[in-house]
C-alpha cells in the first residue's frame, strides 16, 4: 500500500512540475510578444504568427531548415525558447530591445551556414532565441551607380540573380554557394572566386544599416570608423544585427570562362600542385585557381585526386600559351571543357 501511495505521489509531483513549467514557458512567450508589440513601429496585427515555439507545428521545420551541421540536432543540444522570423526592420529592432530586457541571448541567423552551429544553439546553456532573417531578403540594384542595397536575409544566389537580371556586365565578388546568407558571409570577410581582382566581399561594402545593443539603427557615419571596420570581417553578430549592406558592384566581361581540371596522383597531380604554388600569384588578377584535394571512392579506383577549379574573367582563347598562360599551365586549349564556357 505504501508503495502504491509513493508512486501516486511521484506521478502527481511530475504532473505539477510539467504544468508549472509549461505555464512559465507560455508566460515568458506572452511577455516577449507583448514587448514586441510595444516596440514595433509597423502594424502588429500578425506579429504572433512570426513567433514559433516548441508548441507550434512550424518550430522544428524552421529550426532545422538551414542547420548545416546535424551534430547540433541532438536531444542534448540546447534549443531556443522561440524562433522569431521578422518581416520588417522594426521587428528586428524590437527583438533586440526585448531580448535584452527579458535576459535572453539572441542568436542571429541569416543563411545558417555556420558549421559550429553558433546561429542555432547556445554554448553556455543560457535561455536564447533565434532571430531568423530569412524573410528580410530584398535586393535593390542601381545599375547607373553600380551599387546594390541587400538585406541581411538574402542569399548569395538572390544577389547574383538580381544583379544578372539588371546587367550582364556587373557582378559582386563573393562565394560560390548560392544558399549562403549575405549577413554572415560578408561580416566574416566573404571569400570568392574574384578575390584576386576585387578583394573580399567585405572590401566592397560601401555602407551598412545595423541595430546596436540599445536598439538604435546606425549607418556607416553614425557608427564610426572602428565599428564599420570591425563588422566587415570580424563577425557582425558580436556587435549588433545587420539589417542591410550597401555593396559596390564590379565590372565583369559579358563572357567568362569557368572550368575544372581533375588529376589523380598517378596522372601528375602532385607535380601540378607544386607548380601551381609557384605560379598562382604571378598569373593575371583576372585568373583564379583553387585546388581541392580529396580522396577518391573505392568504386572509382580509390586514391587521391586534385581538382583545379578555375574562373577566368575573359574568353578561353586568352588562356593560350604566350598570353595569359606563359607557363603553359593549362597544357593546351583542349584542357578547357568548351561546354562550361
Amino acid at each position: 500500500m505504501a508503495s502504491s501511495s509513493s508512486a501516486l505521489l511521484l506521478c502527481l509531483l511530475f504532473i505539477s512540475l510539467a504544468t508549472t513549467t509549461g505555464h512559465s514557458y507560455s508566460s515568458s512567450n506572452e511577455a516577449f510578444l507583448q514587448c514586441l508589440h510595444l516596440h514595433t513601429k509597423t502594424s502588429t496585427k500578425n506579429l504572433s504568427k512570426l513567433l514559433h515555439t516548441p508548441n507550434t507545428t512550424s518550430y522544428s521545420s524552421i529550426l532545422l531548415f538551414s542547420l548545416v551541421n546535424t551534430r547540433f540536432n541532438t536531444s542534448s543540444t540546447p534549443k531556443p525558447l522561440l524562433i522569431f522570423t521578422p518581416t520588417h526592420e522594426s521587428h528586428i529592432q524590437a527583438s533586440v530591445i526585448c531580448s535584452k530586457s527579458h535576459g535572453l541571448s539572441l542568436r542571429v541567423r541569416s543563411g545558417g551556414h555556420d558549421y559550429e552551429g553558433l546561429s542555432s544553439r547556445s554554448q553556455d546553456h543560457q535561455p536564447f532565441i533565434i532571430l531568423d532573417l530569412t524573410n528580410v531578403n530584398s535586393v535593390t540594384v542601381d545599375v547607373d551607380l553600380a551599387t546594390a542595397w541587400v538585406q541581411a536575409g538574402a542569399t548569395l544566389g538572390d544577389v547574383y540573380y538580381q544583379v544578372a537580371n539588371k546587367s550582364a556586365t556587373l557582378g559582386f565578388p563573393a562565394g560560390v554557394c548560392p544558399s549562403v546568407g549575405v549577413g554572415g558571409h560578408i561580416s566574416g570577410g566573404g571569400m570568392g572566386t574574384m578575390v584576386r581582382k576585387y578583394g573580399l566581399a567585405a572590401d566592397n561594402v560601401l555602407d551598412v544599416r545595423l541595430v546596436d545593443v540599445h536598439g538604435r539603427i546606425l549607418d556607416k557615419d553614425s557608427m564610426g570608423e572602428d565599428l564599420f571596420w570591425a563588422i566587415r570581417g570580424g563577425g557582425a553578430a558580436s556587435f549588433g544585427v545587420v539589417l542591410s549592406w550597401k555593396l559596390r558592384l564590379v565590372p565583369v566581361p559579358s563572357t567568362v570562362t569557368v572550368f575544372t581540371i581533375t588529376k589523380k596522383a598517378e596522372d601528375g597531380a602532385i607535380e601540378l600542385i607544386n607548380k601551381w604554388q609557384y605560379i598562382a600569384d604571378k598569373l593575371p588578377e583576372e585568373l583564379y585557381i583553387e585546388v581541392v584535394i580529396q580522396t577518391v571512392a573505392n568504386g572509382s579506383g580509390g586514391g587521391v585526386e586534385a581538382l583545379f577549379n578555375c574562373l577566368f574573367l575573359g574568353k578561353s582563347s586568352q588562356l593560350l600559351q604566350g598570353q595569359v598562360d606563359p607557363e603553359n599551365f593549362f597544357r593546351n586549349e583542349q584542357s578547357i571543357p568548351p561546354l562550361l564556357i
